[in-house]
């Protein structure tokens, strides 16, 4: 029994101890908690002494400056400067319909919200966060007219509270209508005009209060990237984002969806835009400026006082510009161009840096080096060939040219003849069809679309019912096409052993104050091996050397690919020596044909031009050799189970052993074996500008599987869709193989 008291004791002590001890808790949490809401007040304090609130938001100090824009060297080659033509106007006199345009492709919760949108801050965040990369923004109407208004063009986390703050601020000060008239005032539309009024004047002549409800979504959706919207720089994405503009509307019950599909399909009377000047460099400075304003925001690029230092190196800029006179005029268009119109684009493959650009004639804004999607023709074909050279084939591996049927597709040379048994090597210097779709056949399509997505390509389509899995796609038959700048950033990588490095424009941008805005830094990755780069070096060597590309012969070695389209539509010449790859590309601008041009005739002969005169003072170098052998190379492309119909009598036809190329029958040296032709005939497709967003992309393509030696399999090894499955096999129907 005296056990009972002592127990009792114990836990009335136990429970004593156990509730000092929560006490003790309680207090260091409360104290924790006090000290913790004292360096929030003393932060939030600071932070709102810091975000230069201002007593008079109706009033900015700041004085404008110009920008300037330099080259390699240090020189000024432009000074940026807005040309304000800028005419504000009421918001009575701003159509209802421009109005609801903007909030339904804007900021949808305008009226609702009150300057900050914590909801369209969480959904642009989960779509980027969806979408691979910045695919949408959170900024109401009011933080972007606090940004563009008062804030400089830092591209920080303050600046970005600041805009925050008075956004705010404005909102408290502010009618909602008064916040929209300030802004469809305020914002940048391209062509140097500011606000509404001036942009409806300037592309459609006439004042903001008579446009129509198709002309207010057109200017809706220019202020997004306003040089690359406008409809006189790129008219085929000012159509696409109309239709964005009018989808929107249509979502948020302004207008309905029938009538937004009936405004999709009327053309619009655009206003002729005024002549511009027409410097030197005049591509490139807008490539620059777009890319600027897009970043920073237009006011900052001509208000601000930039110092922009590019990467441009005048006397190849000026060597390009001349060189792109060699082409002649076949017509001049409703527009007042010259056609054909051409591309040229120059880079360093080590740096990745953009040593020359022409982006057309010099007589008007759009710049097909960097939007122009168009079909590459043959000059697709090194990714396939640098995708075999990464899965056992070698410069001396034998295909046989024979005829070969693909569902019901029966790919042919240029020259509609067959040369038996010929080498990798002899396949890329004659520019061999039959060959190359069994080495897409052979190793899988998606293989080398990989190996081209590596080395920048991101234009391919890889789902729906048409899409670039087929094998027409081995010869250059895409679904959209690609720029000369991504083509020729791509080959860069074959010059730079395997390397690719991401093209550049700005080497440093500054601000008034001389502090670094952005400095650039290369972006390289490794995606094919050494060897295998420098194999396919010696193969493109001998394109110039005894191929189709003997009119870009240079006094030092060269390497390169011609390509031509089946329906004469486009002319390719992309090579490269050591330490420079150029492109070049020459088509209309309505895909209208060029009268038989290939890419071994005036495309290789302004490549010629252009690059004597850019490597004159450049020492002449050797491209490293490529591997003398491979151990598991292999020696013949082995065609098994071919079915009777994909076989013909070749009795009649020549049936040569492989041969060294200067034993063989050449073709026509300054010819081009032409390629499917595209699957559309619309006109020109834009490139998209680089938003962040991440390009849809095939798998990363697994490592070839053991075979055995000198006996490959006939089956692809890429476990995705077949690249040989008829329904991508596209119609042949567009001339391919005119026999020209």
């Amino acid at each position: 029994m005296s056990k009972q008291p002592a127990k009792a004791a114990h836990a009335k002590k136990s429970r004593s101890s156990k509730k000092s001890g929560g006490h003790f808790w309680r207090i260091l949490g409360g104290f924790i908690l006090v000290v913790l809401v004292m360096i929030t007040g003393i932060g939030c304090g600071f932070l709102t002494a810091s975000m230069n609130t201002r007593p008079n938001l109706a009033e900015d100090l700041t004085p404008s400056a110009s920008s300037q824009i330099y080259d390699i060297n240090g020189n000024e080659i432009a000074n940026i400067h807005a040309t304000e033509n800028r005419m504000p106007v009421k918001i009575s006199q701003i159509p209802r319909d421009l109005q609801n345009a903007f909030i339904a492709v804007e900021d949808a919760r305008f009226y609702e919200h009150s300057g900050i949108d914590p909801r369209g801050i969480l959904r642009a965040a989960w779509a980027n966060i969806t979408g691979g990369g910045v695919t949408e923004g959170g900024s109401t109407i009011t933080q972007q007219l606090a940004k563009n208004a008062y804030l400089t063009p830092e591209r920080t986390m303050k600046r970005k509270i600041q805009e925050m703050f008075l956004a705010l601020q404005l909102e408290r000060e502010y009618t909602k209508q008064e916040i929209l008239e300030f802004y469809l005032n305020q914002i940048y539309f391209g062509q140097g005009a500011y606000g509404v009024e001036a942009a409806a004047k300037t592309y459609f002549g006439k004042d903001v209060s008579a446009l129509t409800l198709n002309e207010c979504a057109m200017l809706a959706g220019i202020p997004k990237s306003p040089n690359y919207y406008s409809p006189f720089n790129n008219l085929e994405a000012a159509r696409a984002r109309r239709a964005t503009v009018l989808e929107q509307m249509a979502k948020y019950h302004y207008i309905s969806d029938s009538e937004a599909s009936r405004l999709k399909r009327e053309d619009l009377k655009l206003a002729r835009p005024a002549a511009g000047e027409n410097t030197e460099a005049a591509y490139f400075i807008d490539y620059v400026v777009q890319g600027l304003i897009d970043k920073y925001g237009a006011d900052a690029v001509y208000k601000s006082g930039l110092k922009i230092y590019t990467t441009i190196d005048m006397d190849m800029q000026r060597a390009a510009e001349a060189a792109m006179k060699m082409l002649p005029t076949f017509e001049t268009d409703k527009n007042g161009l010259a056609q054909p119109q051409g591309a040229l684009v120059a880079i360093d493959p080590h740096t990745g840096q953009i040593k020359a650009m022409v982006g057309g004639r010099g007589t008007d804004q759009f710049n097909r080096a960097t939007m122009a999607e168009r079909q590459p023709g043959s000059a697709f074909k090194p990714f396939v060939f640098a995708a075999a050279l990464e899965n056992r084939f070698t410069p001396n591996t034998i295909i046989e040219d024979s005829p070969i049927m693909v569902g019901d597709w029966e790919p042919e040379n240029y020259n509609r003849n067959y040369n038996g048994k010929v080498t990798l090597r002899y396949v890329a210097e004659q520019s061999l069809n039959v060959p190359t779709v069994k080495i897409a056949q052979k190793i899988g399509m998606d293989k080398a679309i990989y190996y081209a997505q590596e080395m920048g390509i991101t234009t391919f389509v890889l789902d729906g019912p048409t899409n670039d899995r087929g094998l027409a796609t081995s010869l250059g038959g895409l679904t959209r096409g690609l720029t000369p700048l991504e083509l020729t950033s791509a080959y860069g990588t074959f010059a730079n052993q395997g390397i690719h490095v991401e093209p550049t424009a700005v080497i440093k941008v500054l601000d008034r104050n001389g502090k670094i805005l952005e400095q650039a830094k290369p972006k390289q990755k490794n995606v094919i091996s050494e060897a295998s780069a420098n194999d396919l070096t010696s193969m493109l060597q001998g394109v110039i050397a005894r191929g189709t590309g003997t009119g870009a012969a240079l006094d030092r070695p060269a390497a390169g690919k011609t390509g031509t389209t089946s329906d004469y539509c486009d002319a390719w010449f992309v090579g490269y020596t050591t330490d420079l790859v150029a492109g070049v590309w020459i088509g209309c601008d309505d895909n209208s044909d060029l009268d038989g041009m290939t890419g071994g005739n005036l495309p290789a002969s302004v490549w010629q031009a252009f690059m004597e005169k850019a490597t004159a003072n450049m020492p002449v170098r050797q491209f490293e050799p490529g591997p003398n052998y491979k151990s598991d190379g292999m020696d013949e492309l082995k065609e098994e189970g071919r079915s009777s119909n994909q076989r013909r009598d070749q009795s009649q036809k020549p049936n040569q052993q492989a041969k060294p190329p200067s034993q063989r029958p050449q073709t026509s040296p300054r010819r081009d074996d032409p390629t499917p032709p595209r699957r559309d005939s619309t006109p020109t497709q834009p490139s998209r500008p680089s938003t962040g967003e991440a390009p849809e992309r095939v798998p990363t393509p697994p490592e070839p599987e053991p075979e055995p030696e000198r006996e490959p399999e006939a089956t692809p090894t890429k476990p995705t869709a077949p690249s040989t499955a008829p329904s991508t096999a596209p119609s042949m129907s567009g001339g391919m193989g005119k026999g020209r």
